[in-house]
């Protein structure tokens, strides 16, 4: 299977992209095609343009800025999501690569004024994330990055695509165990990937 792992974190040694590294072994290893797609070292620039937002509709010209991460995202057939949760939100450039590249007639069409899924390419969607608190204060507040990896991502997706939500709450507090039994869960996921 062709998957498009895409990952947001600045830092090299960070926690997040411990869990990159065992996402990409862990599919490796299963045998899978990776493209890595690693958003801070391709300098990707998350700001959508006034020319960008002017031409969101228009089909033929939209995705122009942005066609070489449109045709990973096209070309792959799973998605794995790394990042970490920051103020119950995405970092501002995994927020930016979603507003830019998941784009009408990329991700969704217009039909009659409505909007229809067509993301079908992805048959497996899955999103590895910590949270600096823990699972009730999320719950709280909506938990967001969750909703929108389950709900709104998932709606874009082939129908009835699997989705794995593996998330580490209260990273502010997990000792190094925590730490080593989240990597063996995220790595066991990735090794049975299908």
């Amino acid at each position: 299977m062709r998957v498009l792992v895409l990952f947001a974190h600045p830092v090299e040694d960070s926690f997040s992209a411990a869990l990159h590294a065992t996402v990409l072994e862990g599919l490796q290893a299963a045998g899978h095609e990776v493209d890595d797609l690693d958003l801070y070292k391709e300098d990707f620039d998350p700001r959508l343009s006034r020319e960008e937002r002017l031409a969101y509709h228009d089909l033929d010209v939209n995705r122009q800025a942005v066609a070489p991460y449109v045709d990973r995202l096209l070309a792959a057939e799973a998605l794995v999501i790394v990042h970490p949760v920051w103020n119950f939100g995405y970092p501002a450039i995994l927020k930016g690569f979603f507003d830019r590249v998941f784009l009408p007639g990329v991700s969704f069409g217009l039909r009659n004024g409505k909007v229809v899924p067509i993301l079908h390419n992805i048959r497996r969607l899955s999103v590895v994330t910590t949270y600096g608190g823990s699972r009730l204060r999320a719950l709280l507040v909506g938990d967001p990055p969750r909703k929108v990896g389950t709900r709104v991502l998932r709606a874009v997706i082939k129908p009835g695509a699997r989705v794995d939500y593996l998330a580490l709450y209260d990273m502010n507090r997990a000792d190094g165990a925590q730490r080593g039994g989240f990597l063996g869960r995220v790595r066991k996921v990735m090794e049975a990937y299908r």
